[in-house]
C-alpha cells in the first residue's frame, strides 16, 4: 500500500507540473505571437524627375516623383490591404495623387514596391507663398496615405488594422535633390 500511495503522489505531481508548463506555454504564445499590431507604412527614397518650375505668368511647378513604399508588417500573420491612394500635399492642399493596388504583405516581412506620383501646382487656389518658395529654391511637401486591411493569423483570426504615413520632405529646386524625408 506505501507502495501505491507514493506512486500517486508522483503521478499527481508529474499531472500538476505538467498544467503549470502548459498554462506557461499558452500565456507566452498569447502574449508575443497573437498580439496584432498595425503595420508600418513609409516612403523608403524619393526622387524627383522631369521638374520644371515658373515665376513668370504667375508660380508654377510640376514634376513627377518616384518613391520607394514600403509596408512593414510585424505580426505572425499576413496583412491583406484594400486599394488606397497617397496624396501629396503643398501647405494643406493636395498637388498629387497616386493610386496603391490592393495586395498583401507576408508575415514578419516587408513589402517594397515603387509609384510614381505626378505633381503639379495646377490644383492649388492660393499661390502666394509658392512664389516665395520658388525664388528661395526650396518646396516643402507632405504626403499622406492610409492602408486599411486585416491581418490574418493562422487562417483562423482575423482583425481590421490599418497603417498610416505621414511624411514631410523638400525639393531643392537648384539640384532637384529630395532632401530631409521625414516619416511618422
Amino acid at each position: 500500500m506505501k507502495g501505491e500511495r507514493g506512486g500517486s503522489k508522483k503521478c499527481l505531481a508529474y499531472v500538476a507540473a505538467f498544467i503549470v508548463f502548459q498554462a506557461i506555454v499558452i500565456a507566452v504564445f498569447a502574449l508575443t505571437v497573437m498580439k496584432i499590431k498595425s503595420p508600418k507604412v513609409r516612403f523608403g527614397y524619393v526622387t524627383a524627375e522631369n521638374f520644371s518650375s515658373s515665376n513668370t505668368n504667375g508660380p508654377s511647378f510640376s514634376m513627377d516623383l518616384k518613391a520607394q513604399f514600403t509596408v512593414k508588417n510585424t505580426n505572425f500573420g499576413h496583412f491583406k490591404y484594400e486599394n488606397s491612394t497617397v496624396t501629396i500635399l503643398y501647405h494643406g492642399m493636395p498637388v498629387g495623387e497616386a493610386f496603391i493596388a490592393k495586395a498583401r504583405a507576408r508575415a514578419r516581412s516587408t513589402r517594397r514596391f515603387d509609384i510614381t506620383i505626378p505633381i503639379s501646382s495646377a490644383r492649388l487656389t492660393n499661390t502666394a507663398s509658392l512664389g516665395n518658395d520658388i525664388n528661395g529654391g526650396v518646396l516643402t511637401l507632405t504626403s499622406q496615405a492610409k492602408l486599411s486591411g486585416k491581418v490574418h493569423l493562422m487562417k483562423v483570426l482575423k482583425k481590421k488594422k490599418s497603417g498610416e504615413m505621414s511624411c514631410t520632405m523638400s525639393v531643392n529646386l537648384g539640384t532637384r535633390a529630395v532632401q530631409d524625408l521625414k516619416c511618422k
